[in-house]
């Protein structure tokens, strides 16, 4: 079996080696098993059902949340030479027919269905006639209400064991807490089955969480200075937020395009496909925008408004360089971010454990953020991996090697002033009185007569900001009204006691060392740089006439390897990562005369 399916590997999707537990996880698939697959975003999850979609008999139905994730998939496998489509509400009437008749006379082997359709009692029926190889259910966290992407749909794909109990069901997301994992196990009936986990690893992401004050400037200076032409997505949590800031970077010379749930389905979906189709374009989105974004020449995610949770986050930053070179996860964070994500949640309609485990999930993403050791470990950690390193040296962190200051007493000034303004004034005002500045309002209120001001003259207004926003992360502050006063938690009395210290890293106002991309045009030679644009812009070309993104005729590394390697026979082109048998045949040739063509 190994040998059929390296030589499949090799032959169409032009891979030499399988990567961690792939061959393992497909030989069990293939031998008839049933198991769950947690895999890192571009650590290779589509491999595990396709290969043994192509060496079993029958369809597999693939179950897919997104209209986009579908078809971008179909059209990467049929460049592929393999023989996909998929069923979902963008087709006319007919041609779902035709494809319905075509499951049945065995034309695919693979059909990528929304879970919508397959609760039909007509596609059930269709399938009870139909031969099927498996069931694949891809971002099957969609399963839990403790998931970060809850549909209700997925929680009814447990009909899937009832009533198709011999076929085998592969289910499979890039993140899972435990009560999700469970709660897929459950539903699709997996407890007799492995789960297999992947390192939850993306070495080739850089993470950085940067201060959140002018957090506009902040990224588009990120953006200047670091990824110039590049494409990129940046979420923000509200559809305003999106609309002014897709406006804003367009008039700083960014080509930047708006992405939320309440614009029109033309006017949204365009844009997804000029995202996909194009090389340079940064898209604004909220989390609508998230989902099936199978594009890996993302060189980065920015964050401008703080994410549900770690795992939301990590799906979100994992949309960022797939292709497994060198992408950054970035950013900003301030107090108000933790003001509003308590505030979303306390007002939150639903069940009070659901909405206490959301909670927990938000005191998680907090301490990550607040975190004075490396980043990735914590990550790592948060997942239930125990990576064996202390120390990265790929994020902001561990690069810039700042060490963590005790600030408890600075903090006990903060609670201290808190408590004797009344405790109804917000991190502004009290700022102010805690760096002695006689406005218009402190004297109005006296507190210019109080003990604690001006005895804040250690620190500026941006290292005060810090110390609230730690103390609001932490729970050592509450925030009590919609005027976002501040109060003293319980917990506090622990840091006025000493009982407890704070430990703060400053961010430094300095920019930081460019985040090299190794082996990207930057530190290409002449030669290097002409064949880099020539074969760009052939792809390009290619991709237009197919009607497909670029990145499905080939992904940015089969062209680095291609000018790395410059393969002069056609035996040597087909040991190029990424040139399968299909691919060869159709580009071989204008590959070796653009290789000749340019000195190679």
């Amino acid at each position: 079996m190994t040998t059929k399916a390296r030589a499949i590997l090799k032959e169409i999707f032009g891979f030499s080696d399988f990567r961690g537990q792939q061959d393992k996880i497909i030989s069990h698939v293939v031998d008839g098993g049933h198991c769950l697959v947690l895999m890192p975003t571009g650590g290779g999850k589509s491999l595990c059902y396709q290969i043994p979609a192509l060496m079993r008999e029958g369809v597999a139905i693939v179950v897919s949340p997104l209209i986009s994730l579908m078809e971008n998939q179909v059209a990467a496998l049929n460049e592929l030479g393999v023989r996909a489509t998929y069923l979902n509400s963008s087709l006319p009437a007919e041609d779902a027919l035709r494809v319905e008749q075509a499951m049945l006379t065995g034309v695919y082997d693979l059909i990528y269905v929304a879970p919508e359709r397959l609760l039909t009692q007509r596609f059930q029926t269709l399938l009870q006639r139909a031969s099927l190889s498996l069931f694949a259910i891809d971002e099957a966290h969609c399963v839990s209400q403790w998931g970060h992407d809850f549909r209700p749909e997925y929680s009814q794909l447990s009909l899937l064991p009832r009533k198709f109990p011999e076929i085998p069901r592969i289910a499979l997301t890039a993140s899972a807490d435990d009560k999700t994992r469970a709660d897929i196990i459950s539903c699709l009936g997996l407890q007799q089955a492995p789960t297999f986990i992947s390192s939850f690893d993306r070495p080739n992401l850089y993470y950085r969480i940067v201060d959140g004050s002018n957090s506009r400037e902040r990224l588009l200076d990120f953006i200047h200075q670091e990824h110039a032409g590049d494409s990129g997505i940046v979420y923000c949590r509200s559809r305003k937020k999106v609309e002014e800031t897709a406006v804003w970077l367009t008039t700083q010379g960014i080509t930047a395009l708006p992405y939320h749930a309440g614009m029109d389905t033309a006017t949204r979906s365009q844009h997804q496909k000029d995202f996909l189709y194009g090389e340079n374009i940064v898209m604004v989105a909220t989390t609508a925008f998230g989902l099936g974004i199978d594009k890996p020449d993302v060189r980065f995610v920015a964050h401008l408004d703080l994410p549900k949770s770690i795992e939301s986050y990590y799906q979100e930053t994992g949309r960022a360089g797939r292709d497994g070179l060198a992408a950054d996860a970035w950013m900003t964070y301030g107090y108000g971010d933790i003001i509003k994500s308590r505030r979303l949640l306390d007002f939150n309609p639903t069940p009070a454990p659901i909405r206490q485990a959301a909670l927990n999930r938000l005191d998680a993403l907090l301490k990550l953020c607040e975190s004075t050791a490396c980043r990735r470990v914590h990550l790592l950690q948060y997942f239930g991996e125990t990576p064996n390193y202390s120390v990265c040296g790929h994020c902001d962190i561990c690069r810039e090697s700042l060490p963590a200051q005790d600030v408890t007493i600075s903090a006990q000034k903060v609670l201290s002033c808190i408590y004797r303004t009344g405790q109804c004034f917000g991190v502004e005002y009290l700022v102010d009185v805690l760096l002695g500045k006689l406005t218009t309002r402190i004297k109005q209120w006296n507190h210019d007569k109080i003990s604690t001001f001006g005895i804040g003259q250690e620190l500026d207004a941006a290292g005060w900001r810090a110390i609230f926003r730690h103390l609001l992360a932490r729970g050592y502050l509450e925030v009590s009204d919609e005027r976002n006063t501040l109060k003293l938690a319980q917990s506090a009395r622990e840091i006025l006691r000493n009982q407890h210290k704070i430990l703060l890293r400053f961010q430094p106002e300095r920019k930081l060392e460019k985040n090299k991309k190794a082996n990207y045009p930057d530190h290409f030679s002449p030669p290097d740089q002409l064949l880099w644009e020539t074969l760009r812009l052939w792809r390009q070309t290619v991709a237009k006439d197919h009607g497909v993104p670029a990145y499905v005729v080939f992904h940015d590394t089969t062209l680095l390897e291609l000018i790395r390697l410059r393969p002069q026979s056609s035996q040597a082109l087909q040991q190029v990562s990424g040139m399968g048998t299909t691919k060869f045949a159709r580009y071989g040739e204008s590959l070796l005369k653009i290789l000749y063509r340019t000195g190679g």
